[in-house]
């Protein structure tokens, strides 16, 4: 329901959250329906993924209702070729997005200030093996390589074949679809995902709860 509401909406989070379902506002919605099953719920995120021609693929996991579960991925293709064959596609690769969460499409998406941490936290490493600067600078070369592997979508092995990248999965899906086949982006959200959880003293929480805190 809120989903079709954001689809004009767009994907301001306080635009959505304004916007009418039915008579009252998706705030309202969302206010009355935790009321009604008893769980705390917040909309604090939207994203939007389109593509000119091609799919948008999706994938639930763990659903419990269509279109509801602990995890949504979506991934955009582009593609002038058979829709059939780039939906199967895009559904395994949302699977794969699902499984091995990617931080970025490629190492051009990656945050610079992420890559310049690894390449630091790789160095020091070196030097405290006493490694001289010249084979450092060698190593970080191939190290952040195989960094980009492990966190960028189209490098990382593809869990349904794990002996190609999802780039060379990709480029042999191009002969059933019939044409070429470019990944526009994806989205990844977990239940939860991003909320701090305060750690707290089970001990405490009882003795507190008995008047002894």
């Amino acid at each position: 329901m809120i989903g079709q509401v954001a689809l004009k909406a767009g994907t301001d989070v306080e635009k959505i959250k304004v916007a009418k379902v039915g008579d009252i506002t998706v705030e309202r919605a969302i206010a009355d329906a935790i009321a009604t099953i008893g769980e705390n719920m917040t909309l604090r995120r939207a994203a939007e993924l389109s593509v000119g021609d091609g799919v948008v693929a999706s994938y639930i996991h763990n659903a419990v209702f269509d279109g509801l579960g602990k995890m949504g991925v979506l991934v955009a293709l582009e593609s002038t070729g058979k829709k059939d064959e780039l939906a199967a596609l895009g559904r395994q690769i949302a699977m794969h997005v699902a499984s091995s969460n990617p931080q970025a499409l490629d190492a051009a998406g990656l945050d610079p200030t992420v890559i310049q941490r690894e390449k630091d936290v790789m160095a020091d490493k070196y030097r405290q093996q006493g490694k001289p600067a010249a084979m450092i600078e060698k190593i970080l070369d191939s190290g952040i390589k195989t960094f980009f592997k492990e966190v960028t979508l189209l490098e990382q092995p593809f869990i349904f074949d794990d002996k190609k990248s999802v780039a060379q999965a990709v480029k042999e899906a191009e002969g059933k679809v019939g044409a070429p086949i470019k990944v526009a982006g994806f989205v990844r959200y977990a239940l939860g995902e991003g909320i701090e959880k305060q750690e707290s003293d089970f001990a405490a929480e009882v003795a507190a709860a008995a008047g002894q805190g």
